[in-house]
């Protein structure tokens, strides 16, 4: 697993006209997912833990990008962890403490959309956690992420990128389509005013938390079709690339005419119309 960070160059803002294309970017991502298939396979073959961090601002596209990845993927192997607000009991704890028991166990994914930087983030930014919380935290986590990868747990922390012309055109959709209307929140909106702190705050959670053991990889998503093909090939690249062969299953021949399915009793399924 490589330890080298990848990030995109300042600026790199994806125009509209260069965005890719649907057709164009299912085509690349049917390999890609049959590779995270294959992937999945080598987890539970070597009993490996993987975890995937998805940070960035509101309307970056973590859960765009970790639907990519997940769709595919066995449910039971791959768990998509989005925690709520902390409950007051959970606000008593250590501040790790409620993501623990979400954390892959031998052959599983687990893929964060946020994670414990949420102190260094939204908390820091909005006033929810106060200034010594705050630095406890950026001093705390890089600890506890060495922990985590030195138990065997391949840890992988992705930051997406969005300028503020696109996370505007991003947060007008959402309010315009009564399908996306449940994505936008006060916070969210507070986002769009407090640009420039949610910047610095990054800056300073990418100082503190950037590590050997557990490296940040930034990755432009202003073209968010784009920036998913990047994340889940750089994923990919670091992982080894060893083929184990889905388990051969034998598929003979029914021997009779298929059945039609029939009810016993009164009930009967509703017909499509």
């Amino acid at each position: 697993m490589a330890s080298k960070t990848k990030s995109k160059s300042k600026g790199a803002s994806t125009d509209g006209a260069d965005k890719l294309s649907k057709s164009d970017y299912l085509a690349q991502l049917l390999p890609l997912q049959l590779e995270l298939n294959a992937m999945a396979r080598w987890l539970q073959h070597q009993g490996k833990r993987l975890l995937v961090l998805i940070e960035g601002r509101d309307t970056a596209g973590k859960g765009g990008v970790i639907s990519a990845i997940s769709e595919t993927l066995n449910p039971r192997q791959c768990h998509v962890v989005a925690l709520g607000k902390p409950s007051e009991r959970e606000r008593g704890e250590w501040y790790f403490q409620r993501y623990v028991p979400h954390l892959p166990a031998a052959g599983e994914i687990a893929l964060f959309d946020r994670s414990w930087y949420n102190r260094a983030g939204v908390e820091t930014v909005m006033g929810f956690c106060t200034p010594e919380q705050t630095q406890a935290f950026l001093k705390q986590a890089p600890v506890f992420e060495k922990l985590l990868v030195d138990d065997g747990i391949l840890l992988f922390k992705y930051w997406l990128t969005v300028d503020q012309a696109q996370q505007e055109i991003r947060f007008a959709e959402r309010l315009a389509d009564p399908l996306k209307r449940w994505k936008l929140s006060p916070i969210d909106l507070d986002a769009r005013r407090l640009y420039k702190e949610y910047g610095q705050a990054r800056d300073q959670m990418l100082v503190a938390t950037h590590s050997r053991h557990a490296p940040w990889t930034l990755v432009d998503f202003n073209d968010q079709r784009r920036g998913r093909l990047t994340l889940i090939r750089d994923l990919l690249a670091r992982l080894p690339d060893v083929a184990v062969p889905p388990s051969k299953l034998k598929f003979p021949p029914l021997g009779h005419a298929p059945l039609v399915e029939s009810f016993g009793g009164k009930l009967r399924p509703i017909r499509p119309r």
